[in-house]
């Protein structure tokens, strides 16, 4: 599969996923299908640009605790990076604040996965 496609596929899947979340009592509100494509876009920019340096940021604590905490780290710059996107995007809220960035990124990551299961990638 071409990247732009993979791209596309990935802007979808969590678009929707972004829409069934905040169906769920959570506390992640997004306004329309609309604001839910243009908060995967920024999700995914925001990922592109503050995932690496980050990473450099956790690099001495996950190299401290053996990577005992990789996860731990990995999981936390994705709920910074869910937190960022919603301040960024009008129609994208938070509305329990780190709670809801918190239980957002998780249930995004839970609900990506099913979908990629499902759609076979």
């Amino acid at each position: 599969m071409n990247e732009i496609l993979t791209l596309l596929i990935v802007w979808v899947v969590t678009s929707v996923s972004l829409l069934l979340i905040s169906q769920l009592p959570l506390g992640v509100e997004v306004d329309n299908p609309q604001k839910a494509f243009l908060s995967a876009a920024v999700l995914g920019i925001v990922t592109a640009i503050i995932r690496p340096t980050l990473r450099l940021v956790f690099a001495v604590p996950d190299i401290l605790t053996f990577n005992l905490l990789s996860g731990f780290f990995t999981f936390m710059i994705a709920v910074v990076c869910f937190s960022i996107a919603a301040w960024l995007v009008d129609g994208f809220r938070l509305r329990y604040g780190i709670w809801s960035a918190v239980l957002g990124a998780f249930t995004l990551t839970l609900i990506n996965s099913l979908i990629y299961k499902l759609l076979g990638l």
